[in-house]
């Protein structure tokens, strides 16, 4: 299977569990319907651990264009590979919002509020200011691409002062998969913690294109922060790693 390939398959479980958790939470009589913010964040990480577990040996399990790009900043990956894994993302992020749709089929008649079917979808901001909602999401980013990149190994020294490198290999998911959590605890209250252009982009153009009923507008006019903000962040994080001699 090749790393474009896996891209997809990881970030489409991204999303089918992570939309999915918050189509349970809002949607018409779904049995967890209400059932709170915890519920949401908890399942967005255990979302990541499980995309991310099941391709980490396929394509480094990305999952995401801020980490994508993060990483390469950092010096981590190839810049000539990173139009292609985010097309990736982009495709596994739509079907993933796809599968959802068809998931809850029922339950979008049965949901009055619009707002409530695209917060489904895609993310959106407690009070609406672009300039502190930008903010918002690129501190969330910066927050989980630093955290990957610290989280990726260390170093250690033998008895004899030599050095040599410790890595977390697959057990570095779980901690990344906790920090999803914590940031969405902690920081996402603000705009939804989007932290990930294609999690928010991908599912907001099938929100857009699925005949799903009374779900009014796509909010296009916020849409960019999801992309710009993550994107600043993750730049950030990969240039304040390489300033601190990290690689």
């Amino acid at each position: 299977m090749s790393p474009f390939v896996g891209e997809i398959i990881g970030t489409f479980l991204l999303v089918l569990l992570g939309d999915g958790v918050v189509g349970g939470v809002l949607l018409s009589k779904s049995k967890a319907e209400n059932s709170g913010w915890i519920v949401i964040t908890l399942a967005w990480g255990l979302a990541v651990f499980v995309g991310a577990y099941s391709v980490a040996a396929i394509s480094g399990a990305h999952l995401n264009p801020a980490v994508t790009v993060g990483l390469a900043v950092a010096g981590g990956f190839d810049w000539g590979q990173v139009p292609i894994y985010i097309v990736a993302q982009m495709i596994g992020a739509f079907l993933g919002a796809v599968v959802v749709w068809l998931h809850y089929f029922p339950h979008w008649s049965e949901t009055k509020d619009p707002g409530l079917k695209l917060a489904v979808f895609s993310t959106g901001p407690a009070i609406r200011n672009p300039v502190w909602n930008l903010v918002s999401e690129t501190i969330g980013t910066f927050v989980l691409v630093f955290g990957i990149l610290a989280i990726k190994g260390f170093t250690l020294s033998d008895p004899t002062g030599a050095a040599f490198d410790v890595s977390l290999g697959a057990l570095g998911i779980i901690p990344v998969a906790l920090l999803v959590v914590v940031i969405g605890m902690s920081l996402g209250g603000t705009t939804g913690y989007a932290i990930n252009p294609a999690r928010d982009l991908g599912p907001r153009i099938a929100h857009a294109i699925l005949p799903i009923p009374g779900k009014g507008d796509s909010d296009w006019g916020y849409s960019w922060i999801p992309v710009v903000g993550p994107i600043i962040g993750a730049v950030i994080a990969g240039a304040l790693y390489v300033a601190l001699g990290s690689f």
